[in-house]
């Protein structure tokens, strides 16, 4: 079957001998479509048209005279498996043999790099790796291997049709002449770029869809030669640490540095708009230089916040109708109606990222240019950012994408805080030399960006037979988009992020969503993996199983009757409620529980086990996890991203928040921001959906269903609803 691209979607493949006897090739998207959208699919292989093949230096794919194979990576790998998953497009479109396979991150540069699902934006996040570089890099690939067959066939004489390729081997079967890519690079990059590449089909698959693929980051990550930005080294590099306000808001007053440059190892302190910087020879001394600051702060116009006076405010402003975001038929004249009415309301606290890796950039200015070594999210932004500041051109500003020790959307922020503290450093300390500014765990903790906090107000109504007859949802909480440059993603005055997921995806006749945002707080609050799902599906799913349990039925059963519309969510709901043996007896003291969530165009079931002992306390014991995230491309990387997901959650439904008293945020560190804990981690069985749609986004999606599941299994053991997060230890 031929598949037909949208015309207006330009795509340029574009190839240029970038060294001799190499190849480098790439596709090109100028437009702001993701690609899960694209009119072709992965079941329609075949004849895909490329349009305006130019010769441009830069690509997606080189390959060198060594035989190697280096697949040009435009994501941020911070763990979650996107420099595999896209060099698996490439890899498996060229033929080529895994082993042979090389990454390398992108240069920054919005114009070849962007992230299609972004617009003109190179940048990692909102699980859109994948989705938007599904047929660009199998494209890509499929016409650097036309281009190598078409230089053998020319070499040795033969019809292009007489040639294969299998495991990075060119070869015809009639002659017995065989060569491998290194050998035909320099000839390939002579042929003119191909208008049209035929794609594989699923059952021709060698490496998509396959388990057992090596990860491209594995070996370096075990062995230590993987390069962080906590790892960069540059000649003559001084350490910078931050002295941050102790309140947001608050500022520097006077500083009395003396004793701090008194210190061994500490060259200079500099006054940057967040606060004060120690520069010293290593992070030691400025860390101690750092804390010998004795400085005056204006707390003047700082916030005094208080999380427990920030509950009762949100809850008055919950007493009165806000901006309505979701609106079906008419909610509250059916609540009047109903035979039944229920009611609950939600808390969930400000969270921290906490990502393994804290905030950490190096920075280099030099006369009319600027270099940056950092795990990089959102290039485009941050490039923006650093050049306005310095007053470049954004070409001038060079920034090397290195791994992130995490991330979680923390380093995704729109304001590139953390990158411009850098800059601002580098620039306050006239120096040409490279300053690598660490943030400590408690400038993270502290003085960083966070979920906001939230609080939902629930109604809904029941006829006489137990069926739903309305829905209302009024939401309370600060934006995440509003004063940032992502304003413009905000829908008819609202923040869709605070929202999305509210009342979803069940079919509800009359439904009303409405939300009050909290504005006048300096609190910064940034995305946190799975964004507003994080609070939404909760409130949703817990929601959903008293409502069941108001009605007397089974909470499957009544989720199953609003989803009859929904069949992939209705698919992935039947297949987690089969795989955990759903309506079985646990036994005394355990329970059961399940919570159905799309995000990012995935969607995902997990049912939870628990047992309750007689105390109150309780274990996690498993998860049972369905997953339908379109043709899964690397099953392993879903298996991990679908635990490494559950733990997550799992973390901040037990016991992460972030609480302020006078101002002050009260947790510093791990002792006192609880993390999970090894042994607190449950079994997690995963259940891939085979599909043929267009990949979707796995970084965030097994998120938001966690936290609902174990609050109605804790449920099913005790008898008690859970309104607030984080539950604790014991119930």
């Amino acid at each position: 079957m031929t598949a037909i691209i949208n015309t207006e979607r330009r795509r340029f493949l574009k190839v240029s001998a970038a060294t001799a006897g190499s190849l480098t090739l790439g596709i090109y998207l100028g437009t702001a479509q993701a690609e899960t959208n694209a009119v072709a699919g992965p079941g329609e292989a075949g004849s895909t048209t490329l349009k305006e093949g130019l010769f441009e230096p830069g690509a997606f794919i080189r390959i060198d005279a060594d035989n190697t194979v280096t697949v040009i990576i435009k994501h941020l790998e911070m763990g979650q498996g996107s420099h595999t998953g896209l060099a698996t497009l490439v890899a498996e479109e060229l033929d080529a043999d895994w082993a042979q396979i090389r990454t390398e991150d992108a240069p920054a540069d919005a114009s070849r790099y962007n992230n299609l699902a972004f617009g003109p934006m190179q940048g990692t996040g909102g699980s859109t790796a994948m989705a938007n570089s599904f047929l660009q890099m199998r494209q890509a690939g499929a016409a650097a291997r036309q281009m190598l067959v078409e230089a053998a066939a020319e070499q040795w004489g033969v019809p292009v049709a007489e040639i294969t390729v299998a495991a990075g081997v060119v070869s015809h079967a009639g002659s017995g002449q065989q060569a491998n890519f290194g050998e035909l690079a320099a000839a390939a990059q002579q042929r003119e770029v191909p208008e049209e590449v035929t794609l594989k089909s699923p059952e021709q698959f060698v490496y998509i869809g396959k388990p057992n693929l090596k990860r491209v980051d594995v070996e370096a990550k075990v062995n230590g030669s993987a390069t962080y930005t906590q790892d960069v080294q540059l000649p003559d590099m001084l350490t910078a640490v931050v002295l941050h306000p102790p309140l947001f808001g608050a500022k520097v007053v006077s500083v009395d540095a003396k004793a701090a440059r008194e210190l061994k190892g500490v060259v200079d302190v500099v006054q940057i708009p967040s606060g004060m910087a120690v520069l010293a020879q290593d992070f030691w001394s400025a860390k101690q230089g750092r804390d010998a600051l004795k400085v005056e702060w204006d707390e003047s116009q700082a916030d005094k916040l208080d999380s427990e006076a920030q509950l009762q405010r949100y809850k008055r402003l919950a007493d009165e109708p806000g901006v309505v975001t979701l609106q079906n038929g008419a909610a509250a004249e059916q609540l009047e109606k109903a035979a039944k009415t229920v009611q609950a309301e939600y808390a969930f606290p400000y969270l921290a990222h906490a990502a393994m890796e804290p905030m950490n950039c190096v920075v280099q200015i030099t006369e009319g240019a600027c270099e940056i070594w950092n795990g990089d999210q959102l290039q485009t932004i941050d490039q923006m950012a650093v050049a306005q500041l310095l007053d470049l051109t954004p070409d001038k500003v060079k920034i090397n994408t290195l791994y992130a020790g995490g991330s979680f959307g923390r380093r995704g922020n729109s304001k590139a805080d953390y990158v411009l503290e850098a800059a601002q450093i580098a620039k306050a300390s006239g120096r040409s030399v490279p300053i690598k500014m660490v943030w400590t765990r408690e400038n993270d903790m502290q003085g960083g960006y966070y979920r906001p906090f939230f609080y939902h107000r629930l109604s809904a109504g029941l006829d006489e037979q137990g069926n739903l007859l309305a829905w209302t949802q009024r939401i309370v909480g600060q934006s995440i988009m509003s004063g940032t440059p992502m304003e413009a993603m905000m829908t008819e005055g609202y923040d869709p992020s605070s929202v999305e997921g509210a009342a979803k995806p069940y079919s509800l006749s009359h439904v009303t969503v409405d939300l009050h945002t909290v504005s006048d707080l300096q609190v910064p609050v940034l995305w946190w993996r799975s964004v507003g799902h994080t609070h939404t599906a909760y409130a949703t799913e817990t929601f959903m199983d008293e409502l069941a349990q108001a009605a007397g039925k089974d909470p499957v059963d009544f989720r199953r009757a609003l989803l009859q519309d929904h069949p992939r969510h209705l698919n992935v709901l039947n297949l987690a409620a089969e795989k955990a043996n759903w309506g079985s007896d646990l036994g005394e003291g355990r329970g059961r529980g399940i919570a159905l969530v799309e995000s990012f165009n995935t969607y995902v079931a997990e049912v939870a086990e628990v047992t309750v002992q007689e105390d109150g306390s309780f274990s996690v014991d498993k998860i049972i996890l369905a997953v339908d995230c379109g043709m899964p491309v690397n099953p392993d990387v879903i298996y991990a991203q679908m635990g490494g997901g559950v733990g997550f959650a799992l973390s901040a439904a037990l016991g992460e928040k972030i609480t302020f008293k006078e101002g002050r945020v009260q947790q510093s560190n791990f002792h006192n921001y609880n993390v999970l804990r090894m042994n607190q981690m449950p079994a997690v069985e995963v259940h891939i959906v085979p599909s043929l749609e267009n990949p979707s986004g796995v970084g965030e999606p097994a998120v938001p269903p966690l936290a609902p599941a174990l609050a109605n299994a804790l449920f099913a053991a005790t008898g008690k609803r859970i309104y607030e997060l984080p539950v604790g230890t014991s119930v």
